[in-house]
């Protein structure tokens, strides 16, 4: 997973757009860690970090093993919480949102990412089990509605939105089907499309550090529980 390219630039931007609501952080838990190196960054901005999977391989031997809906640790217990792509596998939602709020300290930060659009719903959705797809209007309404306060919500990946809407179109219309995939399974590309695309997704850094991206596949999002 580590020379993915999507693994790869979603990690930078994500550092990108929300690693200055991670700073100061004592005591962070990553949630979804077996999915790809998508948090290593938040190691630099936290004390500790803490990681949780359903499937235990990925976490190493520091993760717990146990489901997002069911966190197994205690109230206000953390400083920082991390979902990237994540919350579109838990149902109910606003259960699951609950959870993390239930785990995060007063005036601690959730930090989130989602696949963007309905419209783009595929086969790709149902093999890899997600439950929904995400405006940005949706994914702050829902945060929201979990009791935490806005602080930054953003598309990415706009530079390669294209070939992405493309993709998803073509699937519909030639009925391509994705079989369920594992998590240690990563597409096989050409490494000089492998790294086309990464150069291509990094264009989008330059702008997450000035403002919002307006579109894009994913929804990046930084949320702030009350004190």
């Amino acid at each position: 997973m580590e020379g993915y390219w999507w693994y790869v630039a979603r990690s930078e931007l994500l550092e990108t757009a929300l690693s200055r609501y991670a700073a100061g952080a004592g005591l962070a838990l990553d949630i979804g860690s077996a999915d790809g190196p998508s948090a290593g960054w938040v190691a630099h901005a936290a004390g500790h970090v803490a990681s949780v999977d359903i499937d235990p391989r990925g976490l190493g031997t520091t993760g717990v093993c146990a489901s997002a809906m069911v966190l197994p640790f205690a109230d206000a217990t953390f400083d920082l919480v991390t979902a990237f792509d994540v919350v579109e596998h838990l149902d109910p939602e606003a259960d699951a949102l609950a959870e993390i709020v239930r785990v995060l300290r007063p005036d601690g930060v959730l930090l989130m990412a989602v696949p963007a659009y309905q419209w783009a719903w595929s086969d790709h959705d149902v093999a890899n089990g997600h439950h929904r797809r995400y405006t940005r209007r949706r994914a702050v309404t829902a945060v929201e509605a979990a009791g935490l306060h806005l602080e930054r919500a953003t598309h990415a990946f706009a530079s390669v939105f294209p070939l992405f809407a493309a993709e998803r179109l073509a699937r519909r219309r030639f009925g391509h089907r994705t079989q369920a995939q594992d998590i240690a399974t990563i597409p096989q590309l050409p490494p000089a499309l492998n790294r086309g695309l990464l150069r291509l997704a990094r264009l989008d850094a330059a702008y997450l550090r000035r403002r919002d991206l307006p579109f894009g596949s994913s929804v990046f999002l930084a949320a702030r529980k009350p004190r």
